[in-house]
């Protein structure tokens, strides 16, 4: 794939330590179009992790930032090993707007040794697939971009509805250009979704950012879809917390979880 209706980032520059990219509108999230969604940062993130991380690993537990808005514009991206191991290994990432000189993401990924044949448990049990879903609306007032650029098939719920959801997504595009996905991108692409899938309030009167996501991952994912069974839970407070369980299409891969910013439309002045 290449162009800009064909990817969420062009590749402008890569050299052994970071990666410079030009963000398309396929970024952008729904609160604003100048600012990227949540998703294609972290996969993006977990992709240049993967250029220096031993490629004998696999990832545990990913955990981004979003130290402000992300936005859809020039980016640099670099990975770093913190903490080398025999066994573990932790991958630090740090994501840079280039235009303010300020760093606006980072991440933080745990890579384990892959193993096969382990022992195993019972796990939470796989939705109907995505072949069972339907496509649904969007609320007035998103922006598209990110929206748009995922193709969604909902089990339960919707981004209309509140209250818990069901959802299997895929990407449209590729991360950058002639490249294909690596199954873990996909799903960080989509995870930061469930927040969304899952909202409990009017989103025409409440906003609900998350400022971070974490991924737990008890193994690999694989094929193109990414399936999300996500709850939000609230308190009464300007705190609130997404959580989901994560499968591709053969079964339980993992949980994800977000701390949400929770405030009513009318006094939105920035994070």
């Amino acid at each position: 794939m290449s162009g800009a209706q064909e990817s969420f980032y062009l590749l402008e520059e890569v050299t052994p330590d970071a990666t410079v990219v030009t963000s398309t509108t396929h970024t952008a999230g729904p609160w604003s179009p100048a600012a990227q969604h949540g998703g294609p940062p972290m996969a993006l993130m977990a992709r240049e992790a993967a250029r220096v991380a031993d490629p004998g690993r696999v990832l545990m537990r990913f955990t981004a930032d979003l130290l402000g808005p992300v936005p859809v514009g020039r980016l640099r991206v670099q990975a770093g090993v913190a903490r080398p191991g025999r066994s573990v290994e932790l991958v630090e990432c740090r994501l840079t707007d280039l235009d303010a000189d300020r760093v606006v993401a980072r991440a933080a990924c745990w890579l384990g040794p892959r193993v096969e044949g382990g022992p195993a448990t019972p796990a939470p049990a796989l939705p109907p697939g995505p072949g069972t879903g339907s496509t649904r609306g969007t609320p007035p007032g998103w922006s598209p971009g990110y929206l748009d650029a995922i193709e969604w098939s909902w089990v339960d719920g919707a981004l209309e509805q509140p209250g818990p959801a069901t959802v299997w997504m895929r990407p449209r595009h590729s991360l950058v250009p002639g490249e294909p996905w690596a199954p873990v991108e996909r799903l960080l692409a989509c995870v930061d979704s469930a927040s969304g899938a899952s909202a409990a309030l009017d989103v025409a009167r409440w906003q609900f950012m998350n400022t971070e996501l974490t991924a737990h991952l008890v193994r690999e994912p694989g094929g193109e879809w990414v399936g999300l069974r996500a709850e939000t839970t609230l308190a009464g407070t300007a705190v609130g917390l997404a959580a989901a369980e994560l499968f591709d299409e053969r079964g339980f891969v993992g949980r994800s979880t977000q701390s949400l910013l929770v405030r009513p439309t009318s006094q939105i002045t920035g994070r």
